[in-house]
């Protein structure tokens, strides 16, 4: 029994922190993807993954919000 409330307070806690980790604010950084680490597109592929190209200005990654910034090459808008 006591063995069952111990995992049911850790399977709460890890809930938490994992709900609170998926409402932290991103926003899409251009431009810093590697080939094959892209999120998505916005170039000639259709899907998360299909980037040939490391640093392809069309291709991003999601970061958390005021990362982008500080990343070299990195863009909040996509680059032709």
């Amino acid at each position: 029994m006591k063995n069952a409330v111990i995992a049911s307070a850790l399977a709460a806690g890890v809930s938490l922190c994992a709900a609170s980790g998926a409402q932290a604010a991103s926003e899409r950084c251009f431009g810093i993807a590697r080939a094959g680490q892209n999120d998505c597109q916005a170039g000639s592929h259709a899907c998360a993954g299909n980037s040939t190209v490391d640093g392809a200005g069309y291709d991003y990654i999601v970061v958390p919000v005021g990362t982008c910034d500080k990343i070299v090459g990195g863009s909040l808008k996509a680059k032709t």
